[in-house]
């Protein structure tokens, strides 16, 4: 069973917290199981969390406050990205060289879920392609964090009008997940 960092999942509720307020957040916890409330309520954040328990939290998201919009997700993902590489893994963000930050895709992925990888491929000057294989889960709603999360990381490395495109998804019939990436 696939698992996720404890900091995936604090960021989520963090992102309800702040966007929807005490009572958006209250009405997606209160829309789960009392052992997924119970596991959200005393996360701790490097500890892994079965991937299971942070999708049905994105289902409620989705059901309670997120009214079905794809740019909620891709700003929750934004927001972990702000929160987490300018703080605890600000050590990968590479100012001026975002190929050298994307080419740690590998790494970060690892901090993040404990099965599956992330690869990534140079294609040109201003422009890659990342691929993430052999997770053992993955949500519509996950692959939209991550695009948000590797803009914010882009433009936090220096890059401009970072364009993300996810070419093929697992959630949607895929055998990857492909996110072509481009900058000015």
């Amino acid at each position: 069973m696939q698992q996720v960092k404890g900091s995936v999942l604090k960021s989520r509720l963090a992102f309800v917290q702040e966007h929807a307020g005490p009572d958006g957040l209250g009405r997606v916890l209160a829309a789960l199981s009392p052992e997924d409330q119970r596991q959200l309520k005393s996360l701790l954040t490097m500890q892994w969390y079965p991937f299971a328990v942070g999708q049905r939290l994105d289902d409620a998201i989705v059901r309670e406050v997120g009214g079905g919009r794809r740019d909620f997700f891709e700003r929750l993902g934004a927001a972990s990205a702000d929160k987490n590489l300018t703080t605890v893994h600000r050590s990968f963000v590479t100012e001026g060289d975002p190929h050298g930050f994307l080419e740690k895709a590998p790494q970060i992925y690892a901090l993040y879920y404990d099965t599956g990888r992330r690869d990534y491929v140079r294609t040109g000057e201003r422009e890659g392609v990342l691929t993430t294989s052999d997770a053992e889960t993955f949500s519509a709603p996950d692959c939209l964090t991550v695009i948000g999360w590797y803009r914010r990381a882009l433009e936090l490395c220096g890059a401009t009008a970072v364009r993300i495109v996810e070419e093929e998804c697992r959630a949607r019939g895929g055998a990857v997940c492909r996110y072509r990436v481009a900058w000015d």
